[in-house]
């Protein structure tokens, strides 16, 4: 297993991989059209120096990891989605390491997430990473997302 930066070839892999997980697992129901950051990438995270991860094994997206750069020191981590068979296998853990060391190299000392309710093992990896749950109203910076019952979650560092 690798962990890359978004690679357009694989553009197809990751919208499979999310939707699967998103819908069929998950039960959330989002849409495509409701996710344009994931048809363009580029636009969407590294443009303004965020970045985009993959974990690939045999030339199959497994995982990914997404950080967009809102500016003065913040971000938001999205995207992060492990295949089934490989989510006891370290995988999230090795995209968050990757995504801290960009952070920090970029100065962002600031993460906030929003994740459904019912992703209640994400809450704890990040619970466990030193995040704490906050209501909406104590939102650090503006950033809009489709709430799906949705909980936020902060890391200042």
């Amino acid at each position: 297993m690798e962990i890359i930066t978004y690679q357009e070839q694989y553009k197809q892999q990751i919208i499979d991989l999310i939707l699967h997980i998103q819908n069929d697992e998950a039960g959330i129901c989002l849409s495509l059209e409701e996710q344009p950051d994931l048809l363009d990438i580029p636009t969407y995270y590294e443009k303004d120096g965020g970045a985009f991860w993959l974990a690939v094994e045999d030339g199959a997206v497994i995982g990914t990891l997404a950080l967009m750069n809102m500016g003065n020191g913040n971000g938001v981590l999205k995207k992060g989605f492990v295949s089934k068979p490989f989510r006891k296998a370290g995988i999230l853990t090795s995209l968050y390491q990757t995504l801290l060391a960009y952070a920090e190299k970029n100065q962002i000392r600031q993460l906030l997430f929003d994740s459904p309710s019912v992703a209640t093992d994400c809450h704890r990896f990040f619970e466990r990473a030193g995040y704490r749950r906050i209501d909406k109203s104590q939102q650090p910076f503006d950033y809009v997302y489709p709430d799906r019952d949705s909980y936020l979650y902060l890391l200042k560092r």
